[in-house]
């Protein structure tokens, strides 16, 4: 089942409609009947041209290619021109109707993933309400695959995604499999 939604860009998009589950925000219940999401990131001409970074925006897909949220970040100017993708950001994931289903907040932090102090960790919110939190695991080589732990609210592992050595892929998907603590 899918409703008729303008996108952010003015557009007709067909947004596809869970099923309620009871205790669940209305914009969070589709999670719970999808297996994977395809997030693009949509790039602007002017950073192509200018060489600034500019606040990114990114249309998260399901697997038929039907856009279910859309996310745009919200950061300070100084702090992507000086910090790249270290910088503070707080993400809106907003979606197809533009209502805020939930929001990734993240701290500035340095790439030295050699010290404890610096690994990467977000923020995953809803209504205000701290959802769990993604962690960067500490890796004993520096150049390690990255590993993200995916906890809940109070900070228990749930799961562990592993990133590929590479995880760029010229127009192509790039999987990061994840795995159960146990």
């Amino acid at each position: 089942m899918a409703s008729q939604q303008k996108s952010p860009a003015g557009q007709t998009v067909a947004v596809p409609v869970a099923p309620p589950v009871d205790g669940l925000q209305a914009g969070l219940q589709y999670l719970s009947v999808v297996d994977q999401l395809l997030v693009h990131q949509q790039i602007e001409c002017a950073e192509l041209l200018s060489g600034c970074e500019f606040q990114n925006k990114y249309l998260m897909k399901n697997t038929m290619g039907q856009v279910v949220y859309y996310a745009t970040e919200d950061s300070e100017f100084c702090d992507r021109q000086c910090c790249g993708p270290s910088r503070p950001f707080l993400m809106h994931i907003n979606d197809g109707s533009g209502a805020e289903v939930f929001t990734l907040r993240r701290p500035l932090k340095c790439m030295w993933t050699c010290c404890y102090c610096c690994l990467q960790e977000i923020t995953v919110e809803a209504s205000g309400i701290m959802l769990g939190i993604v962690r960067q695991r500490h890796t004993a080589f520096p150049f390690s695959p990255l590993k993200l732990e995916i906890c809940d609210p109070q900070g228990q592992v749930q799961l562990v995604l592993k990133a590929p050595c590479c995880p760029c892929a010229c127009c192509a998907d790039v999987p990061f499999p994840y795995f159960s603590v146990d």
